[in-house]
């Protein structure tokens, strides 16, 4: 007879009740490398708008032009004196993207620079950024105390991913294409989040195993490496040469459509930590969100195997519930890029619709 029958029963349902509650806290404990408890400051949003008054000689036009008319959007975020620095995207009315900056001392309310910090020139960048110009910046700082901004440059029919190097965020050094292999530079690229460790408030990017990392893309996530954080190579398969993709969509999930990186990829002792953004796709989604929401969740990677997925969410930690989320340039967008230790909170920054800036925070553990 099968030794299960003489288990009195009242027994047997007491050993599946704990092993219930032990497994209930294993996906409790497993979920603590995330940042959450994240809360949309309502009062306060959209904290940055469009603002007409803007004006700037634009050096490829040879005009001035209103260079925030359209839309600001898609923000990243450093503390610096003590203070949040804002750098954001902002569109004219032609459509074309310059990068601004804004200074704020509680993290909400922001003080706009006139002119914006970074932006097509007649320079020899020009034949990447014009007509689309400059999108979408992430920032980290290097061990050495300088900053490096990574950004998508868009020339009307291809996004390059590129960065720049400074010592006060206001005067730039443009580097051209990060993935300079002629294999890569004329592929669409974009969205480039570097690994960094926290050192207070500030993130600085870190070797691990004597290399730089960066997470990029905008279907699949792909990486590349670096020794020196100027020249970059592209993680690729040994056998088949073709990039190794390392965070996928989803059928069925919210991330359906497409995975995108959000603010730099922070270490942690479980792991790296990477915010990312995903979009649902067209069918075959998650079906609680319209086709093609944007919203965000996290993935964690291994510390020393930055290429090798641990963990995901299996749900968004944040995504469009708001009218100024759901309606603008781009509907039903939460589009996280911005991200940084201040007054005891994180203070997240995400673009919403594609056309105004919004902050959600959360308490630090």
């Amino acid at each position: 007879m099968n030794l299960l029958y003489k288990i009195p029963s009242y027994i047997f349902g007491l050993s599946i009740y704990l092993c219930s509650l032990i497994s209930l806290g294993q996906n409790k404990s497993t979920n603590t490398w995330q940042i959450t408890n994240f809360t949309k400051q309502d009062a306060a949003n959209p904290i940055l708008k469009p603002d007409l008054k803007q004006q700037f000689f634009c050096p490829v036009q040879g005009k001035t032009v209103g260079w925030e008319n359209k839309n600001v959007l898609n923000p990243t975020a450093l503390i610096k004196d003590g203070k949040v620095h804002l750098l954001y995207r902002a569109q004219d009315s032609l459509g074309t993207s310059r990068i601004g900056l804004a200074i704020s001392d509680d993290g909400i309310h922001f003080k706009k620079m006139p002119q914006p910090i970074l932006f097509p020139e007649q320079d020899a960048f020009k034949k990447y950024e014009w007509p689309g110009g400059i999108e979408d910046p992430r920032i980290v700082q290097t061990e050495e105390g300088s900053y490096l901004i990574t950004y998508t440059s868009y020339d009307g029919k291809t996004a390059r991913l590129c960065f720049a190097t400074s010592t006060d965020l206001i005067h730039w050094k443009k580097m051209g294409p990060m993935l300079k292999d002629p294999k890569y530079i004329d592929l669409w690229s974009k969205s480039g989040a570097i690994v960094v460790k926290q050192v207070g408030s500030k993130m600085i990017a870190t070797k691990i195993n004597g290399s730089y990392w960066m997470y990029f893309g905008d279907t699949d996530l792909f990486m590349a490496q670096s020794k020196d954080l100027i020249q970059w190579n592209v993680l690729e398969d040994a056998e088949n040469k073709q990039r190794i993709s390392v965070l996928q969509p989803r059928k069925g999930y919210f991330d359906s459509r497409l995975v995108e990186p959000g603010p730099y990829a922070l270490m942690q002792k479980s792991g790296i930590l990477l915010i990312y953004n995903s979009s649902n796709a067209a069918n075959f989604n998650d079906t609680k969100l319209p086709k093609f929401t944007y919203s965000a969740a996290q993935a964690l990677f291994h510390l020393e195997r930055p290429y090798q997925l641990i963990q995901r969410s299996n749900k968004p930690f944040i995504w469009p519930n708001k009218v100024y989320e759901q309606i603008g340039e781009v509907n039903e967008v939460c589009f996280v890029e911005g991200l940084v230790p201040f007054k005891s909170r994180w203070f997240l920054y995400y673009g919403t619709a594609d056309s105004k800036i919004a902050v959600a925070t959360s308490p630090q553990r």
